[in-house]
């Protein structure tokens, strides 16, 4: 929030997407306190390109220092970028921490235990919702719209569509305000595991379009398309 506050000029890496201050600071000191507490877990981050190149093992971190960095170069006062922070256990995210600084919203959870969201007020459990009766609210990329997302939106029953940067969109299906997120663009495996992890210890599911399981370690840390739910019922046909 300091980078933010006081602004920064982007640099572009040699895929093409912007990097800032934020996001070598940050990973510097999530990459030192994860080593301090469980120093014998593999960590594979966005900003360390050599930890792209590892055979998963069994269990390892997934972190992404600064998710939604378009959003943070905007300053558009939405404040749609989050901290991701996930453990993934054979294949599978157990342990997810979102952090939306900007916001003062924090989304955690653990599979099988149960998800929270911190703010200012405290600590409440959280939960997906029943698709309420006016029908669903599906959440979109703010900034990386595609057009097999725009035509899966238009053949499901959706009432309404709100654009929301980042892994936020994981958190605010966990919390109940809102019901699904399909994404056919690209994404990485630390772009989408801690909210994948609070959504499903929040009680919803993340899943490929046909409805196969979501699973984490693939080749180079590259997602397919998914669709992440609350109790939204996919259509798999």
């Amino acid at each position: 929030m300091d980078v933010y506050d006081g602004g920064s000029s982007p640099e572009i890496k040699k895929d093409g997407s912007p990097v800032t201050l934020a996001d070598q600071k940050a990973e510097a000191i999530i990459l030192h306190g994860l080593a301090e507490i469980a120093p014998d877990i593999a960590i594979v981050s966005e900003e360390n390109a050599a930890s792209h190149t590892i055979d998963p093992p069994s269990q390892f971190f997934l972190v992404d220092p600064l998710d939604g960095t378009r959003e943070f170069i905007k300053h558009d006062g939405k404040g749609a970028f989050t901290v991701n922070i996930a453990l993934i256990e054979q294949g599978e995210p157990v342990l997810g921490v979102v952090f939306a600084p900007a916001l003062e919203r924090m989304f955690a959870g653990v599979v099988g235990e149960g998800a929270v969201e911190s703010t200012e007020q405290g600590a409440a459990s959280i939960a997906v919702r029943a698709v309420p009766a006016s029908g669903a609210t599906a959440l979109a990329s703010a900034s990386h719209g595609d057009p097999q997302t725009e035509a899966w939106l238009s053949s499901h029953d959706i009432a309404s569509i709100d654009n929301v940067g980042s892994s936020l969109k994981f958190g605010v299906i966990a919390c109940g305000e809102a019901d699904v997120y399909p994404r056919f663009g690209p994404t990485m495996e630390w772009d989408t595991a801690a909210g994948d992890a609070v959504l499903r210890a929040a009680g919803g599911s993340v899943c490929h379009p046909d409805g196969a399981p979501f699973t984490y370690g693939k080749a180079a840390f590259r997602n397919g398309p998914f669709i992440a739910s609350g109790r939204f019922v996919l259509d798999t046909d």
